[in-house]
Order: C-alpha cells, then sequence, then structure tokens
C-alpha cells in the first residue's frame, strides 16, 4: 500500500520529481567537489591567492577620466602654514623648511629643514599642527635624505626615514618654553614665571631636548622612531648599501624599499640616469627579504590588503608575496602589447603615421640614435596599487643631462593591470 501511494504522488508530481533530481544531483557535484579538494577553488580574497598562482589582464593607454582621483594630477605639496610662520619669525635665515608631514590623526607634523652646514640633508623636528615646537628628533651626527620619503605609519604611531651619519650637523633650536609637553597636545603648559622671580614648585624648569644617540652609519639606511620623537633606531644595518624609495605597508607592520651598492648608485647618477635597486621587505623587527635581485627604477607598492608588493622590470611587472610562510612571485610581460598600443599613440600624438615595424621594446629607457623606435614607447617608471584586483603603472622617458638639475620627463601615460585568480583545473 505505501508503495502504491508513493507510485500513485510521484506520478502526479513530475515536477516535484525534477526538482529532486537536481537537488540531488547538486549534492552529488558538491560532494564530488569536496573529494577532490576543490571547495576553496574561488577564493574570498586575493590575500588567500598565492602571488604564483595569479593571472594577469593589460589595458594600456587608460582615460585621464578613467583614473583614481589621486592618480589625475600630482598637486604641489605645500608646508603646513603654521609651522613654516614659525619658521620665518623665529629661526631666521640659517634653517629653510623644506616640507611638513602631518600624521594621520591631525595633530602632529613633522618638519624637515636644511641648515647651513648642509645643502643636500635635512633635519627633522617635531611640531604640533597649530605650529608649536616639541623637540629635535635627530642626534647630533644623524641626518636625513631623500626628504620626499619621510613618512608617518598607517595608525600614526610611527615615523619613517632614511639616515645616514654626519657629524657635521648638531641639533637646534633649544624648544620655546611654551611647547607643549607630547604626548597629550590638549594640555596647554603653565606659564612661565616672570623674569627675577622663582619657579612655581612643581613646575619643571625648561631644559633643551633630550635626544638620545642612535647607531649611525656612512651610507643611507632606514630608520624609525616613535609619535613622540623617541626610540629612533635603525631598521636595516648594512653599511655600504643605499636603501631608498620606502614605503609603509597597509598595515604598518613592514616597510619596502629598493636598496643597491653605492657604487651602483653612484653610477647611474653620471650617466644621467634614475637610480635603481633591488627589491626588499624590512620588518619592524629589523628582519629583512631580498624579493628580486634584479635593479629596477620603480618604487615597490604595497596590495591593499598589504599581502603583496609589485615592482616593476622595464616591461615587466612582478608581484611577491609579503608575509607568506613559503612565498611565491607572479610576472606579467607587457612589451609586445606597448609596442602595439605605442603605433596607434604615436600616430595621435605626431599626426603622422608610427614606424609600425618597430622592433620589440630594448630595456634601455632612452633609445639608441638612429634606431627604428617609438617615441612613446618606454618602460614603467612607478606603480599604484588602487584597489585588490587593480594595479595602475606608468611608463614615461626620463632623463638627466648635465645641464639641468631637474630631469626630463616625457611620453607620460597611465595603463592598468587587472589581478586575478588563475584559472583552475579538474585533474587526477
Amino acid at each position: 500500500m505505501d508503495g502504491r501511494v508513493r507510485g500513485l504522488r510521484l506520478k502526479g508530481s513530475a515536477a516535484w520529481l525534477a526538482l529532486a533530481v537536481v537537488l540531488l544531483g547538486g549534492a552529488g557535484c558538491r560532494a564530488v567537489r569536496e573529494g577532490v579538494g576543490l571547495a576553496d577553488v574561488r577564493p574570498k580574497s586575493l590575500r588567500d591567492v598565492p602571488a604564483g598562482r595569479l593571472a594577469f589582464r593589460f589595458e594600456p593607454d587608460v582615460a585621464e577620466e578613467a583614473l583614481p582621483e589621486q592618480l589625475k594630477k600630482d598637486e604641489t605639496e605645500e608646508p603646513l602654514a603654521s609651522v613654516r610662520a614659525d619658521f620665518e619669525g623665529r629661526r631666521g635665515n640659517t634653517e629653510a623648511l623644506l616640507r611638513t608631514v602631518v600624521d594621520p590623526t591631525g595633530q602632529r607634523a613633522l618638519a624637515l629643514y636644511g641648515t647651513s652646514e648642509s645643502d643636500k640633508d635635512f633635519r627633522i623636528d617635531l611640531y604640533s599642527v597649530d605650529g608649536l615646537f616639541i623637540r629635535n628628533i635627530l642626534p647630533p651626527d644623524l641626518t636625513g635624505v631623500f626628504p620626499a620619503e619621510v613618512a608617518w605609519s598607517p595608525d600614526g604611531q610611527h615615523i619613517l626615514f632614511a639616515g645616514v651619519r654626519n657629524p657635521a650637523l648638531t641639533a637646534k633650536p633649544t624648544p620655546r618654553e611654551s611647547a607643549p609637553a607630547p604626548p597629550d597636545l590638549t594640555q596647554q603648559p603653565a606659564a612661565p614665571a616672570p623674569e627675577g622671580q622663582p619657579t612655581p614648585e612643581g613646575t619643571p624648569t625648561p631644559t633643551a631636548p633630550i635626544i638620545p644617540s642612535t647607531q649611525t652609519f656612512t651610507t643611507e639606511q632606514v630608520y624609525v622612531g616613535n609619535r613622540d620623537g623617541f626610540e629612533l633606531r635603525p631598521l636595516t644595518s648594512r653599511e655600504g648599501l643605499i636603501y631608498f624609495k620606502l614605503r609603509w605597508s597597509p598595515d604598518g607592520q613592514a616597510v619596502a624599499a629598493l636598496a643597491c651598492k653605492e657604487e651602483e648608485y653612484d653610477a647611474r647618477l653620471r650617466e644621467g640616469r634614475m637610480t635603481a635597486g633591488r627589491p626588499r621587505l624590512v620588518m619592524l623587527d629589523g628582519q629583512e627579504r631580498l624579493l628580486d635581485d634584479r635593479l629596477t627604477e620603480v618604487p615597490p607598492v604595497f596590495s591593499p590588503d598589504a599581502s603583496k608588493v609589485a615592482t616593476a622590470f622595464d616591461y615587466e611587472v612582478a608581484i611577491y608575496d609579503a608575509f607568506a610562510t613559503e612565498p611565491t612571485a607572479g610576472a606579467a610581460s607587457v612589451a609586445e602589447q606597448l609596442r602595439t598600443a605605442s603605433v596607434a599613440y604615436d600616430e595621435r600624438l605626431f599626426k603622422k603615421p608610427a614606424q609600425s615595424n618597430a622592433a620589440a621594446p630594448a630595456p634601455a629607457p632612452a633609445p639608441a640614435a638612429g634606431s627604428e623606435v617609438l617615441a612613446s614607447l618606454n618602460p614603467f617608471i612607478r606603480l599604484e596599487w588602487t584597489a585588490p584586483e587593480t594595479i595602475y603603472g606608468q611608463t614615461a622617458f626620463v632623463h638627466f643631462y648635465s645641464n639641468d638639475p631637474l630631469p626630463t620627463v616625457k611620453y607620460l601615460r597611465w595603463h592598468a593591470l587587472r589581478v586575478s585568480p588563475q584559472a583552475v583545473l579538474l585533474g587526477g
């Protein structure tokens, strides 16, 4: 009887039978996928995908209106007005304010300034954003280099810069009596006692800043300190190497940099070429990892989730795992795509047919005289990883001429590299 009832129900419910077959089939497929280890074929984010398993799609010549806002134009950076006013009113002509770097909380600023003793390096002082001097940061025998790379960590708890030994420089000036006592910038210091009267009991007598010494080197190394300007220490200590193009990871746990030998650095400057180094990853505990043994001019950049680092070698974009226990690397060579796009670009630029039979691009930034080349075909000079699956790369011609302290830059072009997981094939 039960069999007859079931038979009648199935006969009268063909639609339900079809649905049951679909559901059972779906469950079976899911079981097969799990059985062969494919339950995680589609990762939740690119963080879960090793760099060696990434796929790339290149899109040349991205229109300016399609670029992220931060890439559309580079605005001129102006020093903080309150800090500039303090320099103009109190420091005279011997100290020139070069740059101010405001922390992410908007409370403090690093003031970078040159002195009469040096026209290449700089000192660093800590200010409140309303222009009150707090303290000198560098000890007398340490000076900063590469001012554009001085930065606060993303959480505002550390400062980062490259420094080198320079015994000729001395720390100054002495803090004003009205300087706030960090870290609490909301509390105003007590007014000093009138001249000739004793300092009230419990009010500290103003003294010169205490700048603890730290290890210094004859070549440029990476330094960090805390937000109060203390605990200054070198992250790197490889005498003979120059570290530059520093960048914090988004989580503030590491620094990406380029490094090269001193003679390599000087040789490229003499040749009128951009400086180049080998990409490295430096942890806050001082551990260091060489990412690639090739020289590159392109500063390394982190992915938004800090799991990967990217740089470029001429016409190739390379990506490395940042914190994996067994790191991998992947690369996308776009030389041919760039060459094809440059044919059309030159035609638009010069209003005449380009030399479409040009050979594949050579690694040298500047084309050799007399050779058949495309004027706009140049290697990468900059990367920006603006979104998890999008890296923007800029190509350009850059050269330093002996009669001009600034480089000649031509044919700036932005391109996009779309990043995704590689397709997974079922197999034994």
